[in-house]
C-alpha cells in the first residue's frame, strides 16, 4: 500500500488518535470528528476508525493484560508502538469480520512507515509470537476482583466500590453492560409534535425507530446520524439519553410555574422543562458564557426561547441574585464524576479517581445549600447526577437533609413507574437496568410553615 494511502487508512489513523488520547489526554470524540473531516473518510472507513478508537479505549486494560507477556522491556516501548499492538489485538479478538492476515500485514506496514527497520522487525516478531502462543486467559488471575477488573477493563478501585455498594452479582452485570454499544436516543419535543408523529417523520427519513422502556418521551433511533436529520434541525426531537429525561419527568412541570435550572448547560433539561410550561418561565444558569449561549441556541431550536431565561451565574451564588422562595421548582443537575456514562464515554473510567468523586460531593452539597432558600414553601428541589456512586447521590442528599430540616425527601416517581417496588426514596438507574445511562434522581419538598 502506498504511504499516502496508508496514512489515510482507518488503522493508521486509529494509532495516531489513540496515541494522542493516551499520551496527551486528547478527547477521543473531538479527535475522531476532526480526523474524519480532515481525511474525508467514507462511511465504511469512518465506522471502522470509530470502532477501533472507542473499542481500544473501552477495552484497554484487557488488551494490555494480553500484550504484557510479549513485551520484555516495556519501559523502552514507544507509546505509538504499544498502541499499534493494542489496535491489532483488539481487531483479532473483537472484530470477527477482519482476517488475521489483513491485521498483521497492515500493522507491519504501519510500523515500517512510522518507525524504522528495527521497529518493523520487532512488531513482526511480536505479532508472530502472539499468533503462535495465543493470548493468556484471565482465568490465570487468582483474585476475583482483580480478574473482574481486567475482564471488564475497569479500574480496580471502581470495581471494589461497585461490589461494596451493590454486591458482586449486580456489579458483574453493570460492568458487562458498559462495554456494549450505547443506544442513540432522542426526546420528542411535544411542543411541536407527538411521539407518534416524531417516529413517523424519522422513519420517513430512513431511520429505524423503536419506543423506549424508560420514558414515553424517548425514541431509540438507529440507521443514521440524528443531528443531520430534518426532524432534529426543526427542533422536533432533541438528542438526549433516556435516563437523563427522568429528572425533569419526575418534577411534573405544570403550565404557570417559575422554575430554576441551576446547572443547565447545554440545555437539554432546560428545554424539557420549558416543554411543560405555558405562562411560566425557566431560568437556566451556567458559570461559563459560551455555555449560556449554547443554552440559548438549543432553546431557539426547540422553539421555547420565550419560556427560557439563560443567565451566566455560578449556581453557588444563587442567593445573591434571586429572592427567597422565588421558584416553585428547582433542578440541580449537578456536576459529577459521570460514571453512569461509561458506555458512552469510556475514557471517564480511567481518568476519574475515588478522590475526584469525594471532592465532587462537596461541590454538589454546596450547590444544594446555595439554592435551598430560593425554593418556595411547598415547592420542590430536584437533585440529579449521571453517576452511580452513592457518595455523590443519596450520600449528598442525606447530608443536605441533615443541614436543612425544612426539606423532606419524597419518593421519585416516573411516567412508567420505574422500580416501583424499591425501598429507597431516590431512584438510581444503573447502566444494565435498561441499557441507558446510569442516573440518580432525588425529589425534596420544602415544608410549609407549621408542618412538622
Amino acid at each position: 500500500m502506498p504511504n499516502r494511502k496508508l496514512k489515510a487508512s482507518p488503522r493508521y489513523l486509529a494509532v495516531e488518535i489513540l496515541t494522542r488520547v493516551f499520551k496527551q489526554g486528547s478527547y477521543s470524540n473531538l479527535a475522531l470528528n476532526q480526523t474524519i473531516t480532515k481525511y474525508q473518510l467514507d462511511k465504511r472507513d469512518a465506522h471502522l476508525l470509530t470502532t477501533l478508537v472507542y473499542g481500544v479505549i473501552q477495552r484497554q486494560l484487557t488488551l494490555r493484560y494480553w500484550l504484557k507477556p510479549f513485551i520484555k522491556k516495556p519501559a523502552k516501548l514507544e507509546a505509538w508502538v504499544e498502541v499499534l499492538f493494542l489496535v491489532a489485538i483488539y481487531q483479532l479478538e473483537y472484530l470477527d469480520k477482519i482476517p488475521k492476515r489483513a491485521v498483521f500485514n497492515e500493522s507491519i506496514e504501519i510500523a515500517k512507515v512510522r518507525g524504522h527497520e528495527g521497529v518493523r522487525r520487532f512488531v513482526t516478531g511480536v505479532l508472530h509470537e502472539i499468533e503462535r502462543q495465543g493470548l493468556r486467559s484471565t482465568a490465570l488471575i487468582a483474585d476475583e476482583t482483580e480478574r473482574l477488573s481486567v475482564e471488564a477493563s475497569c479500574p480496580l478501585w471502581l470495581v471494589e466500590k461497585l461490589i461494596g455498594e451493590v454486591g458482586l452479582v449486580k456489579a458483574r452485570s453493570i460492568l458487562a453492560s458498559i462495554n456494549q454499544a450505547p443506544e442513540q436516543t432522542v426526546r420528542v419535543n411535544t411542543k411541536l409534535v407527538s411521539p407518534t408523529q416524531a417516529r413517523e417523520k424519522l422513519q420517513a427519513e430512513g431511520f429505524e425507530v423503536t419506543t423506549s422502556p424508560v420514558t414515553p418521551l424517548a425514541l431509540r433511533v438507529s440507521g443514521g446520524f440524528v443531528p443531520a436529520s430534518h426532524t432534529f434541525k426543526a427542533g422536533e426531537v432533541i438528542v438526549q439519553d433516556e435516563s437523563a429525561m427522568l429528572a425533569v419527568e419526575s418534577m411534573a412541570i405544570a403550565g404557570p410555574e417559575q422554575v430554576l435550572d441551576a446547572c443547565a448547560a447545554p440545555g437539554g433539561k432546560t428545554t424539557q422543562i420549558a416543554m411543560g410550561l405555558t405562562t411560566g418561565t425557566v431560568v437556566a444558569l451556567d458559570i461559563h458564557k459560551h455555555k449560556v449561549k449554547l443554552i440559548a441556541e438549543n432553546a431557539k431550536r426547540a422553539q421555547v426561547s420565550n419560556l427560557v431565561i439563560p443567565q451566566q451565574l455560578d449556581a453557588r451564588m444563587v442567593a445573591t441574585e434571586f429572592k427567597a422562595g422565588q421558584f416553585d421548582k428547582v433542578l440541580v443537575d449537578a456536576p459529577c464524576s459521570g460514571l453512569g456514562l461509561l458506555r458512552r464515554k469510556p475514557e471517564i473510567k480511567y481518568s476519574k479517581s475515588e478522590e475526584d468523586s469525594q471532592n465532587l460531593s462537596k461541590i454538589q452539597l454546596a450547590i444544594l445549600d446555595a439554592v435551598a432558600a430560593s425554593v418556595k414553601e411547598g415547592g420542590y428541589l430536584t437533585y440529579s447526577t449521571c453517576t452511580i456512586l452513592s457518595q455523590e447521590n443519596q450520600g449528598v442528599v442525606t447530608a443536605f437533609l441533615a443541614k436543612h430540616p425544612e426539606f423532606e425527601q419524597v419518593k421519585t416517581k416516573t411516567a412508567y413507574n420505574l422500580k416501583a417496588d424499591r425501598q429507597e426514596l431516590g431512584l438510581t438507574i444503573y447502566p444494565d437496568d435498561y441499557l441507558s445511562d446510569g442516573f440518580f434522581i432525588a425529589n425534596l419538598q420544602k415544608k410549609k410553615l407549621g408542618d412538622d
